[in-house]
């Protein structure tokens, strides 16, 4: 090899460290540049607060409280005189055969014994789900609704009782108030203890049997009562403010006296909005 191929060979290697040299550098301070931020979205939930996922109309409370009601209102008036497949004609037909003259006045004390068992049992220091005052103004606004309710269906179907005495048979009103009275004790005290409720649904229970075994009421009329009670009790719940944790109208109000110049007093009311 000459000596001017080998001094090129030098130069040329000399030239290619150079240039990676002069290359490392940039290469180093190249850095990924950061995807820009979303401010589209910026405003939309400036507190953090969870995202509120809407139930299907289906799992909504007034399904829940209206669902059994329904479909025991429904069977009621399903089975009227001689329809359905076992209809209140048929019904009565057996209970005659095996209770013929029967006949007894328990039926018209039963219906407030679930409403004493709900006395005994708040007495006793049992805690139930409302305070007396709310627990009260429930039961009000749902007899209420049971009145209403029960008055404009019998008014209207004028249906004749078994015994042949008026036409205001359907729906009963007896099973209806001992049904409205259990679903009341069952709320109040079912995160106690689920026996309340069973004990109250049994009273009602057998206020409905007597009330056909006693000849007054149809099948279809203690069925459909059964559910215009339960219906009356939730409805009651359902439009009382305190029972779903809505603050009262009155917190926040204060008083407190004043004084004005020349003697004049009196007493200043405030409210402040919570």
């Amino acid at each position: 090899m000459s000596f001017f191929s080998a001094y090129a060979i030098r130069r040329t290697a000399a030239g290619l460290l150079l240039s990676a040299a002069s290359i490392l550098p940039l290469t180093a301070q190249i850095q990924p540049v950061p995807a820009s931020a979303d401010t589209l979205r910026k405003y939309e939930n400036p507190a953090g607060i969870p995202t509120v996922v809407k139930q299907p109309w289906y799992k909504g409370k007034l399904v829940k409280a209206t669902i059994v009601p329904a479909l025991l209102i429904g069977y009621g008036a399903s089975t009227i005189n001689g329809n359905g497949f076992y209809s209140s004609y048929d019904a009565r037909r057996d209970i005659q055969k095996q209770f013929s003259g029967f006949h007894t006045k328990a039926d018209d004390f039963l219906i407030i014994a679930p409403y004493l068992e709900l006395g005994a049992v708040a007495l006793a220091g049992v805690k139930s789900r409302n305070d007396r005052i709310n627990t009260l103004l429930v039961i009000g606004k749902s007899e209420l609704i049971f009145g209403a309710l029960t008055y404009a269906l019998k008014n209207t179907t004028k249906v004749l009782r078994p015994d042949g005495s008026t036409r205001n048979s359907f729906p009963s009103g007896h099973t209806a108030q001992a049904f409205l009275a259990a679903s009341i004790v069952h709320t109040e005290f079912r995160d106690q203890s689920q026996w309340y409720g069973v004990g109250a649904y049994t009273i009602a229970t057998s206020v409905a049997a007597l009330r056909m075994l006693n000849d007054r009421h149809w099948q279809s009329d203690v069925v459909a009562g059964a559910g215009i009670g339960i219906l009356s009790a939730h409805l009651g719940y359902l439009t009382h403010r305190n029972r779903w944790g809505r603050k009262p109208y009155l917190k926040g109000v204060s008083a407190s006296p004043m004084a004005w110049p020349g003697g004049a007093t009196g007493l200043t009311v405030t409210w402040r909005a919570q």
